[in-house]
């Protein structure tokens, strides 16, 4: 087998990946034409699979940027196939955010690609690296919400306003949260080439709980309180309604029952 052979092979579109991307679509179109017999079942569908879509682009933009940077073992680890089973925690990155979404209804930061640090040169490139990810997110959260900044709603159905509106809000929480410059998050990977070799040092024996840190710190009342309301002043910015949201959410949760005043 040749390079460009090898090269093509590990750059080509993950059959899982592509599976992923049909159920979001099926899901979508049910959702868009009402066609499905349980709305809350469609959008739940169309929800999970639209992030787990957005997690593998997520962990490509950190892979696809490492690649550029230096770093060309990342095509033979699978990471450029947008396979999620390829990363280096899988239950990490895809299971426990979709997990968390069920119960609690933000977006979770995930696991990570493993990355060879040594062959990435320049501190500003790792910091890009880091960056990556995160970006992904807001792109696919002004994708989610374009048709409510540029005023394009008309004939949106409102189950599917509603589910878009949820998914941009997904998109917004695992994006703020990622690039909180705490170990083990993304941020904190975008400031890290630019700290002190001493700084390193010290915090790096804390770096495996600063993920488990922040999650508890949100069932603090007080940040918890000032989280979100980051959170729906960002949604106001990008013209989502807090009402659609919120109803996004409820049929999300279909199991809990929707509101009548969601009208769906």
């Amino acid at each position: 087998m040749t390079t460009a052979t090898t090269r093509s092979h590990e750059r080509r579109i993950s059959p899982v990946f592509l599976a992923i991307l049909a159920v979001m679509a099926v899901t979508g179109w049910a959702v868009w034409t009402d066609f499905a017999a349980l709305p809350g079942l469609a959008v739940f569908l169309f929800v999970t699979s639209a992030w787990v879509v957005s997690l593998c682009l997520h962990e490509y933009a950190h892979a696809r940027t490492a690649l550029h940077g230096g770093d060309i073992t990342v095509g033979a680890k699978g990471y450029l196939t947008l396979n999620p089973l390829k990363y280096t925690h899988a239950v990490l990155s895809v299971v426990l955010p979709v997990l968390f979404v069920i119960m609690g209804g933000i977006g979770l930061p995930g696991g990570a690609v493993f990355i060879e640090q040594g062959r990435i040169k320049g501190r500003w490139k790792h910091s890009l690296i880091s960056a990556a990810g995160p970006l992904a997110n807001v792109l696919f959260a002004l994708v989610c919400t374009a048709p409510f900044w540029l005023d394009a709603l008309d004939g949106v159905p409102p189950a599917f306003r509603y589910a878009l509106a949820f998914l941009a809000f997904l998109q917004v929480t695992a994006a703020l949260l990622n690039m909180l410059p705490v170990p083990g998050l993304d941020g904190y990977g975008v400031v890290e080439p630019w700290l002190s070799y001493r700084v390193k040092r010290r915090i790096e024996p804390y770096a495996p709980y600063g993920f488990f840190v922040v999650i508890a710190l949100l069932f603090v009342p007080a940040v918890n309180g000032a989280f979100f309301d980051a959170i729906d002043a960002l949604m106001r910015t990008l013209g989502v309604p807090e009402l659609s949201r919120y109803c996004g959410s409820q049929l999300f949760r279909f199991w809990e029952g929707t509101p009548e005043f969601c009208g769906v």
